[in-house]
């Protein structure tokens, strides 16, 4: 079977869907307005659900384009082959944009520009199951074999996208600049209609209550895993199969104490500890790394 990853300046990506050459299109030539609007995350912390935000907020909590447009056409990835190509073209006003490229890798063209990045941050606990789960149900991933497995390789860099530790660090660089706004999965668990008005401050949208509400229920995880414009469902089986898992799984925090063994929950705390320790901003899961 060939590798289903290739590497691009140290970090791998999946075959699948891009290349090196769109890789380095995307690096050097691609040119970012200064009204863009980008969700940044790294793979299963919260992507999808951002997408559905920001396209409800975009139409003022109406969920029309949400119900019959497919999610990764109203806010497609542009690391995916021919996408970047294609939004140079677009007309549209703001473009809504995803990525999972890691900041030293993103177009050069952002920096000096007022375009906005929303960066959202997940426990990387619940990131590595979901990851694990994801990769068991889609062809174009490395079979996980199992948990111990999986785990070594999500800690040492070997897995899509990098690091996850160097992912966070990296766009964390970004902090304290007016077109830059972090926040966290649990924070959307905790208090959704918060972080909605909070999201809408930033990218200076006023809705009114009745739009908030809108944008609170439409984006719910069980609104969306019903949606198909939203669950993927339309992906064919032969690159993702859900009957082995669904890719909108249950969308909860702390789903690593349901998966992680005692003795792998503290080789991931010895090497978050080390990774972070001298990382300043603290994370609602850092209270559950031991000192």
């Amino acid at each position: 079977m060939l590798d289903p990853y290739f590497e691009y300046k140290g970090v791998l990506f999946l075959n699948v869907s891009t290349s090196k050459e769109n890789l380095e299109f995307v690096e050097n030539e691609f040119q970012v307005r200064d009204d863009d609007i980008y969700n940044i995350t790294y793979p299963k912390s919260g992507t999808t659900w951002m997408m559905e935000i920001l396209s409800l907020i975009q139409k003022n909590g109406d969920p029309t384009w949400n119900n019959t447009v497919l999610n990764w056409e109203r806010v497609p990835w542009i690391e995916d082959s021919g996408v970047a190509k294609k939004l140079q073209q677009s007309e549209e006003h703001p473009r809504l944009i995803s990525s999972h490229i890691p900041k030293h890798l993103f177009m050069k063209s952002f920096n000096g520009s007022k375009a906005k990045i929303i960066y959202t941050i997940r426990d990387p606990k619940d990131v590595a199951v979901s990851l694990y789960y994801f990769s068991t149900m889609s062809t174009y991933c490395k079979d996980p074999e199992n948990m111990d497995h999986f785990l070594k390789e999500f800690l040492t860099e070997n897995t899509p996208y990098g690091s996850w530790f160097n992912h966070v660090k990296g766009w964390m660089e970004l902090l304290g600049k007016d077109n830059f706004m972090f926040h966290t999965y649990e924070d959307l668990q905790k208090d959704l209609r918060g972080s909605v008005i909070k999201i809408c401050k930033f990218l200076g949208k006023e809705l009114d209550d009745e739009a908030i509400d809108s944008v609170v229920k439409n984006a719910s995880f069980k609104n969306m895993k019903q949606n198909n414009m939203a669950n993927y469902s339309f992906v064919p089986a032969f690159y993702m199969d859900q009957e082995k898992s669904p890719f909108l799984r249950k969308g909860i925090v702390g789903d690593w104490k349901n998966n992680f063994t005692v003795t792998q929950n503290e080789y991931f705390d010895k090497i978050y500890k080390a990774e972070m320790q001298d990382f300043s901003v603290k994370f609602p899961w850092d209270t559950n790394v031991p000192e």
